[in-house]
């Protein structure tokens, strides 16, 4: 009897020691090996806050790594709701940036907002679907982006979620939807807001017709003077443009 506890006692002993050899068992290039074991340690992080950060992270590289569903499992893992949409923002554009069809962002998107209405601090709701509509339109998915934005109750961030859309759009010379979506803007300061910055993206991408309609599409006459002012700078003084920024 007494052999028999000797013998548990030195398992108990050996097995924390066995077991972190087998956590640092993955080869420095065995990527699939090493996003396990982080998540592993991630477990053991005994400050919330970072923990929650490290997760945030892994959940961009799995997504990254074409892992989404278990970068979106990771969420779940999260307690702030901050951190929470923060992560849906970065699995989102991870994605967003790959070659997928329509039927896959659309699966991943409604993923991201099954997650995002599991948040229930409505600042940060808002936040993770401001950041769904920015990954929908960076993935071409426009009417998904009209679609977020339009849920959102917040009328400011609502706004906010069009114009960064629209700004988006135009970045990837979508200039009519980049238009679309700013009409869908119920603030006039907003508006001209979101169509300065459109025709100061264009400008800069030569598109001087489109960004003179942007322009043109301004009420404040200071707003829209400053815009006319940097489609003539750029073409007569490039190197001075910065004076009117």
């Amino acid at each position: 009897m007494r052999s028999v506890t000797t013998l548990l006692i030195l398992f108990l002993i050996s097995f924390p020691a066995y077991a972190q050899e087998k956590e640092v068992s993955c080869a420095g290039e065995d990527k699939g090996c090493l996003l396990r074991q982080l998540e592993n340690v991630t477990g053991q992080i005994t400050d919330q806050n970072w923990k929650d950060q490290t997760y945030r992270e892994l959940a961009k590289l799995l997504a990254n790594e074409m892992q989404e569903n278990n970068a979106i499992a990771l969420i779940g893992k999260i307690e702030h709701p901050d951190t929470k949409a923060m992560t849906i923002r970065g699995i989102g554009m991870a994605a967003a940036q790959q070659k997928r069809s329509k039927e896959e962002y659309k699966s991943l998107f409604t993923k991201l907002r099954t997650e995002a209405e599991k948040i229930d601090h409505p600042p940060s709701y808002a936040i993770a679907l401001t950041y769904i509509a920015m990954a929908q339109a960076f993935a071409g998915d426009d009417d998904g982006a009209m679609k977020t934005a339009s849920d959102m109750e917040n009328e400011a961030l609502r706004n906010k979620a069009y114009g960064e859309s629209a700004e988006i759009q135009a970045e990837h010379g979508r200039f009519d939807q980049a238009m679309k979506s700013i009409a869908a803007i119920n603030s006039g300061a907003f508006r001209d807001k979101a169509h300065r910055t459109i025709s100061k993206i264009l400008t800069n991408r030569k598109k001087y017709n489109e960004a003179l309609a942007s322009a043109n599409a301004i009420e404040n006459a200071y707003q829209k003077a400053q815009s006319l002012l940097y489609i003539l700078a750029r073409q007569i003084t490039p190197g001075e443009v910065s004076l009117v920024e």
